[in-house]
């Protein structure tokens, strides 16, 4: 007879990879175990186990839950109403808000995926693609000649996510500069360059 699933097993499996994505971040994928994992979520090896068979299927999961909550972020943020450059600010804004919680997960996507079997890591891709062309599309009505130019927009999508991928290294909450003043800045910044920030 198959095994019914628990009442609480996505609060479980969420529980889960908090503390999993916890632990890579602080020790990295190839020193942590599965038994730091289970301690760290006070948890036995066992259920660990059931939820998760092995840690490369908690990398995986870590990182599509990730681009899941990222790619909800955006769309919620999106404000196809706006004129392109206000537009793109929201974007920047639903990103900058999604990492507020989201540091250890997003450690974890950008060092972790290595060990990931190509079917994994193709599913990831493929989500990171829809997460790039929203902010591509919305470049292009900025300035319609990136869809023709020799280098095309990927380049240019792809500096601006530079920009906002690693704000988790230095970005400190009680410091003089706000998200929100900060998805400012990196506007103004990535849109008319450092001369245009007072």
């Amino acid at each position: 007879m198959a095994r019914t699933r628990a009442a609480d097993f996505d609060e479980k499996r969420r529980s889960i990879l908090d503390s999993a994505a916890a632990v890579f971040a602080k020790l990295g994928m190839e020193r942590a175990s599965m038994a730091q994992i289970a301690q760290e979520n006070n948890v036995s090896k066992a259920l660990l186990y059931h939820y998760y068979p092995s840690k490369d299927l908690l990398i995986f999961d870590i990182g599509r839950t990730h681009l899941v909550e990222l790619e909800a972020a955006i769309i919620e943020a999106d404000r196809p109403d706006l004129e392109p450059r206000a537009r793109l600010r929201h974007l920047i804004g639903g990103v900058l808000e999604n990492y507020r919680t989201a540091s250890n997960f997003h450690q974890v996507l950008l060092n972790g995926t290595g060990s990931l079997t190509e079917t994994q890591r193709l599913e990831l891709r493929e989500m990171e693609r829809r997460i790039v062309k929203a902010f591509s599309d919305v470049l292009i009505d900025i300035n319609p000649a990136l869809a023709t130019n020799r280098a095309g927009v990927t380049p240019v999508t792809m500096s601006l996510f530079g920009i906002l991928n690693w704000v988790y290294t230095w970005f400190r909450p009680s410091g003089a500069l706000s998200r929100e003043g900060y998805a400012d800045m990196v506007t103004a910044l990535f849109l008319d360059g450092a001369g245009a920030i007072k």
